[in-house]
C-alpha cells in the first residue's frame, strides 16, 4: 500500500519520481482500510530535505500509512519557508488530542547544548510524556534519540573530541529482535555527531536493549519494551550525498572539518560517494512498521491504554 501525504507536498512529486507509491486523500477514502497513523517531528533545519528521506523509508512498506507532519509551536524554523511550514505542518498543540500508531522524533543541530539549554526542551519533555500515552511505539533518530533516553532514564550524554562524522561498520547484536529481521552480521551506517550515549550507562535493570553497535562510533541502536521505543543514535535515513552536503556547507562556512570517513571513494570529495546502507534503512523501517502493525490496538482510541499495562505489552 502506499504512503498517503498531501499532494502538494514537495516529497510527492520526489517520491513519485522514484517510484514510490504515494496515494491522493480521494484515493485513499476508497479503501476500506484502517491507515497505520504515523507522526514526524521533524527537527531538523531542512524539513524538506527530512520530510522526502523519512517519508520514502515510511512508504516503502507494504501497509497503507497516513504521515502527519508535527512541529514545536514556539520554535520559528529558519531554514524553511513560513509558507510550506503553515501549509502542511501542524503544532503539537494542534494533534496532542490524537493518537498514533507510531511517531518520529528526528535529530536537531543543538546537540553541543545542555538539554535544559535548548529553547523548546519544554515543549519537548511534555511531547515525550504525551508518546506514552497517545502512541504505540515511537522512533527517536540521533539528538531526538540521546534526548528521549536521558528524559526517561536519565542517560548522559559526552561532548566527543571529535566530530564522529563518516560511514561507519555496525553490528547485529540481537539477530533475532523483531526490528533486526533480514539484518546482516555486520553493516554500514553513516554518522555525524559532535555527542554520544556510552553503553555503560545503559542498566539492564532499565529495560534497555542493546541492538546495534560500532567499535569506532560506539551505540548506535537501543530499544526498550516499555512505550515500544527505538533508540537510533546515527542517520541510517541519510540520502546518499547527506555527509557531502554537510561536509561541503561546513567548508563554505570556514568551519575546520575533516573528510567524512570511509565515505567518498578514494577520499576524493570530488567523486560521488556510493549508498552502502540503503538496504537496511528500508529494513529498519519496514521492520518497524511491521512490529507496529502486529502490535497496536484495532481500536486506535485504545493506544496508550493497553500500552501502559505490562501484561499487553507485546513488543
Amino acid at each position: 500500500m502506499p504512503i498517503k501525504i498531501p499532494d502538494q507536498l514537495p516529497a510527492f512529486q520526489t517520491l513519485l519520481k522514484e517510484g514510490v507509491s504515494v496515494m491522493t486523500d480521494s484515493v485513499a477514502i476508497r479503501q476500506d482500510i484502517r491507515p497505520l497513523q504515523i507522526g514526524l517531528l521533524n527537527l531538523m533545519p531542512n524539513k524538506i530535505k527530512t520530510e522526502i528521506q523519512i517519508a520514502r523509508l515510511v512508504g516503502a512498506s507494504p501497509l497503507q500509512v497516513e504521515l502527519t507532519l508535527v512541529r514545536i509551536g514556539g520554535h520559528k524554523s529558519k531554514n524553511t519557508s513560513e509558507d510550506h511550514i503553515l501549509s502542511f505542518y501542524k503544532t503539537w498543540d494542534e494533534i496532542k488530542h490524537r493518537k498514533f500508531d507510531g511517531f518520529i522524533i528526528t535529530g536537531a543541530p543543538v546537540e553541543m547544548l545542555d538539554y535544559e539549554d535548548v529553547t523548546y526542551w519544554d515543549e519537548l519533555k511534555q511531547i515525550l510524556d504525551w508518546t506514552e500515552t497517545n502512541v504505540h511505539s515511537t522512533l527517536n533518530v540521533c539528538w531526538g534519540a540521546m534526548a528521549a533516553i536521558y528524559h526517561f532514564h536519565k542517560v548522559p550524554k559526552y561532548t566527543l573530541e571529535e566530530k564522529a562524522f563518516g560511514v561507519y561498520r555496525h553490528r547485529n547484536l540481537n539477530p533475532a529482535s523483531p526490528y533486526l529481521l533480514g539484518f546482516s552480521d555486520d553493516f554500514d551506517v553513516p554518522v555525524s555527531r559532535w555527542t554520544e550515549v556510552l553503553r555503560k550507562d545503559i542498566i539492564p535493570a532499565s529495560g534497555l536493549e542493546v541492538l546495534m553497535t560500532s567499535d569506532r562510533t560506539g551505540l548506535c541502536l537501543v530499544a526498550e519494551k516499555r512505550g515500544n521505543r527505538l533508540y537510533m543514535f546515527n542517520h541510517v535515513e541519510y540520502d546518499s550525498t547527506s555527509l557531502a552536503d554537510e561536509y561541503f556547507r561546513d567548508q563554505s562556512a570556514g568551519i575546520p572539518v575533516r573528510l567524512p570517513e570511509n565515505y567518498f571513494p578514494d577520499d576524493d570529495p570530488s567523486k560521488l560517494p556510493a549508498n552502502r546502507w540503503r538496504s537496511h534503512a528500508h529494513l529498519l523501517f519496514g521492520n518497524w512498521i511491521n512490529q507496529v502493525y502486529q502490535t497496536t490496538e484495532f481500536d486506535l482510541e485504545n493506544v496508550g491504554i493497553a500500552d501502559r499495562t505490562p501484561q499487553l505489552q507485546r513488543v
